[in-house]
């Protein structure tokens, strides 16, 4: 089928939030391996040849994040690592005292923690606390104090996402870290959206596992790791071989785990002269949507935020439609709100952070990455003013 004749030449892509393209060195390392045959687990030569692929890549991941290579658990992904963190550290921390049936975390992260911890509510008899954050989508640490000083004893696991994915405030992870210290209470973050695009080092920020997935740094879909520190007890979700420390049953993938491990190695190598880069098209992606839309505001914190997001509220329209009238005109990003069963939803994070429905509904995350340049700014600048006014138009026409 050929292609329509009024499609765009060039996309634009200012989704990297959503999934960044593969680093060159992850396609390398990748294909380098995919040919070979070898379960990691055999123990003929190609089961060792396998491991040992497998083995390095911890390595790699560890020195670039600072932990120690029995501390990285792989996992199919981002949701997979957030599930076993919430989930298995609960589990084992209730098992060994009873009494410890509550879990703190934000009413802003992300669905692959917030849908464990409304399971376990729900099946498993565990007291989620959602404490809130301010307008810029921080965490309010004195919440957070407060909720753990009400009865520390019961407290099970506190869980904050190191950067948030909407609106990319960074949360006061070390802080975080301080006050569940003072009482023994172990720390997970979801640091997908972290890991190389600001600092990351496991050892020093003081949590006790850390999530960080394959396709958000330039490396494959469908791996990921689960950083946990050995001393932690861990229930595993799946049974089975054995694999991964027991946290983790099932054959792993050595091509994809050589490829998120270049992928890390390079994204973390990099993250300094990255950051400078993005902040740069960012800044400049901004002040130009703002010059010809004076009305749109960015949304998250206004500093602490990652380098390459810029997340805006655009009033009068809906998200919805303001992004595919930028996808007809071949520039693809995302809005602020989720889609169920076709009924659009508004951002839970944005309504977190004070703002109505209507201006949930109304915002579009640009996230820029490393393919990005001055040329697709330019084009989004260009098509945002046109866009803009045709979504108010259609959204005054169904009133």
């Amino acid at each position: 089928m050929n292609a329509s004749t009024d499609a765009p030449e060039r996309s634009v892509y200012l989704d990297h939030a959503a999934t960044t393209p593969m680093l060159p060195a992850a396609v390398e390392a990748m294909t380098l391996h995919l040919a070979e045959t070898g379960n990691p687990s055999s123990l003929h030569a190609s089961g060792r040849r396998a491991r040992r692929v497998v083995e390095e890549s911890r390595e790699t991941i560890a020195q670039a994040l600072d932990c120690r290579p029995g501390e990285v658990v792989f996992t199919s992904g981002g949701t997979e690592a957030d599930n076993l963190a919430v989930k298995g550290i609960f589990w084992s921390r209730h098992a060994a005292d009873p009494r410890r049936t509550r879990i703190l975390s934000t009413a802003v992260e992300h669905h692959a923690v917030l849908d464990p911890l409304h399971w376990l509510d729900a099946e498993e008899h565990a007291e989620v606390e959602l404490l809130p954050v301010d307008r810029f989508g921080r965490l309010a640490l004195d919440a957070l104090r407060a909720s753990i000083a009400r009865d520390p004893e019961t407290v099970a696991l506190v869980s904050v996402m190191w950067a948030n994915n909407e609106v990319g405030t960074l949360q006061p992870i070390s802080e975080v870290v301080a006050i569940a210290a003072e009482h023994g209470i172990p720390v997970h973050t979801d640091a997908v959206q972290a890991v190389g695009a600001v600092p990351v080092d496991f050892a020093s920020s003081g949590v006790d596992a850390l999530t960080l997935t394959g396709h958000k740094v330039g490396g494959p879909y469908g791996v990921g790791a689960l950083v946990v520190r050995r001393e932690l007890e861990v229930t595993p979700l799946v049974h089975g071989g054995g694999q991964e420390r027991d946290i983790r049953s099932g054959t792993i993938d050595p091509p994809a785990i050589a490829g998120l491990a270049a992928a890390v190695e390079l994204s973390v190598k990099q993250q300094a002269e990255h950051a400078t880069r993005v902040v740069s098209l960012r800044d400049d992606l901004v002040r130009r949507v703002r010059a010809v839309v004076p009305e749109a505001a960015l949304n998250g914190d206004p500093v602490d935020r990652l380098p390459g997001n810029a997340h805006l509220t655009f009033p009068g329209c809906e998200g919805d439609s303001l992004l595919m009238l930028l996808d007809a005109r071949g520039i693809e990003c995302s809005t602020g709100s989720a889609c169920s069963a076709g009924v659009p939803q508004a951002s839970h994070v944005l309504l977190a952070m004070g703002h109505t429905d209507a201006q949930a509904r109304g915002s579009l995350r640009f996230s820029l990455g490393h393919t990005s340049t001055r040329a697709d700014v330019d084009a989004l600048v260009e098509a945002i003013g046109p866009v803009v006014e045709r979504a108010r138009n259609a959204g005054q026409r169904r009133l």
